[in-house]
C-alpha cells in the first residue's frame, strides 16, 4: 500500500469523525432549543417510532376561535394548535417564505421574531406542515416547510403603502435568510392597486353612532365603572363593551371622544356612547338598544343624554336611524364585509 493510499485512507476516516462530531453537535443544540417547550414526559420524544407517535396522537384541525395571533404552546394535543383559519385573500396579501426542507418548529422560532406588523397594518403568521396544513399556533417538535405571512391590505388608517410594503418584506427576507430559505409573493404595483381598491370601498362604506352623556359634574371613574358593571357593561381594553348573546361588542362606552379610562384620568365629566356599525353584528335596533341603555345611564348618573351634535335626543330617532342602518347592513354584506364578521372587525380597526 502506498503512502498516497494510506494517507487517503487516514484523510477519510478523519473526513468522517468530523461528521459524526458535527451530528452529535446538531442533536445536542436541537434539543436544547425545544427542551423549554417539550412536556415532561418518561421517554424522549426524539427516540423511537417517532411517526406512530404522532399518528397515535395528531388530530385533524378543528375550529379554534381567537387565533388571529401566533402563540406557542407545548401541548399539541390541545385542539387550540389546530384551526381551519387561512390567509383571507379578499382582504389579505400572502408573502410566502418557502423553506430548503422542513425542519423543526423549534428551529424556526428562533430566526422568528415576534410581533410582525406592516407599519399599522397586522401581519397574521400561518405555519404549513409537510401535508400542507394550516396552523396560526407552531408546535417545537413538528416540521414545517413553508410560512406564510398575510399582510392586511387597508384599514382606518388608510391602503397599504409602498413604504409598508416594503419594510415588511426586507423584515421576512431577513428571516428567509436566516433559515435559507426564498420569497414568494405578488408585485408590489399589483399590492398597492388592491389596497387602495378597498380601501375605497371601506370608506364608502364605514359608519359609526355616537351619544354622549353629559354627566354635568365630576364623577369619579371608579363609581361609573362599578355602576355600569352593575347594568352588565364588560370592562375591557380601557372601555366598558355592551356584549351581545354571540359574545361580541354592541357598543361601547369610553371618556370623551374615545379616550379610555385607564390612562391616568380619576375624573370624568361626560361619557362616549358609540356604535361601531362594521365592527358590531347587525340588529334590527342596534341604534334603539343603545339609546335604552343611554338612557338608563343618563337615569343613574343623573346625565343629560345628547346626540353628536350636542342636541338632546329626539323622540322616534331610534327608528328613523334604525332604518338606515339595515340598509348599511344590506350593503356591506354584499361587498363582503358582514358587519361583525371577524374580515370586517379586522378591516374597520
Amino acid at each position: 500500500m502506498s503512502d498516497l493510499q494510506i494517507s487517503l485512507i487516514i484523510l477519510g476516516i478523519f473526513i468522517i469523525l468530523i461528521v459524526l462530531g458535527f451530528n452529535v453537535w446538531q442533536d445536542r443544540r436541537i434539543r436544547h432549543l425545544m427542551k423549554p417547550h417539550l412536556p415532561q414526559a418518561d421517554r424522549d420524544p426524539l427516540l423511537g417510532d417517532t411517526d406512530a407517535t404522532h399518528a397515535s396522537t395528531r388530530r385533524e384541525p378543528g375550529l379554534s376561535p381567537g387565533d388571529d395571533e401566533p402563540t406557542l404552546q407545548s401541548d399539541h394535543e390541545s385542539s387550540s394548535n389546530f384551526n381551519t383559519d387561512e390567509p383571507d385573500e379578499a382582504v389579505e396579501v400572502v408573502i410566502e417564505l418557502v423553506l430548503p426542507q422542513a425542519i423543526f418548529g423549534a428551529q424556526i422560532m428562533q430566526a422568528i421574531p415576534t410581533g410582525f406588523m406592516a407599519g399599522v397594518k397586522p401581519v397574521r403568521v400561518f405555519w404549513q406542515d409537510e401535508a400542507s396544513r394550516l396552523f396560526t399556533r407552531p408546535n417545537p417538535t413538528d416540521n414545517y416547510d413553508r410560512l406564510q405571512f398575510a399582510v392586511l391590505l387597508a384599514n382606518r388608517s388608510g391602503p397599504l403603502t409602498a413604504i409598508e410594503w416594503s419594510k415588511i418584506w426586507n423584515r421576512i427576507q431577513s428571516v428567509a435568510d436566516a433559515l435559507e430559505g426564498h420569497l414568494e409573493g405578488p408585485e408590489q404595483d399589483d399590492v398597492l392597486m388592491r389596497a387602495n381598491q378597498l380601501d375605497e370601498l371601506c370608506a364608502k362604506l364605514d359608519s359609526q353612532v355616537a351619544l354622549t352623556l353629559l354627566l354635568g359634574s365630576n364623577q369619579k371613574i371608579e363609581d361609573v365603572l362599578n355602576s355600569s358593571q352593575s347594568m352588565g357593561f364588560a370592562y375591557q381594553a380601557g372601555v366598558l363593551n355592551w356584549v351581545g348573546d354571540d359574545g361580541l361588542p354592541c357598543f361601547i362606552v369610553s371618556r370623551a371622544e374615545g379616550e379610555p379610562f385607564d390612562d391616568g384620568v380619576a375624573t370624568v365629566d361626560r361619557l362616549s356612547i358609540l356604535l361601531d356599525v362594521p365592527r358590531s353584528p347587525p340588529n334590527l335596533r342596534a341604534f334603539g338598544r343603545m339609546l335604552d341603555v343611554g338612557l338608563e345611564l343618563a337615569h343613574r348618573f343623573g346625565a343629560d343624554l345628547v346626540d353628536d351634535q350636542g342636541q338632546p335626543v329626539v323622540s322616534g330617532a331610534d327608528v328613523s336611524i334604525d332604518s338606515h342602518l339595515q340598509g348599511l347592513y344590506v350593503q356591506l354584506e354584499s361587498a363582503g364585509l358582514t358587519a361583525g364578521s371577524p374580515r370586517a372587525r379586522r378591516v374597520f380597526a
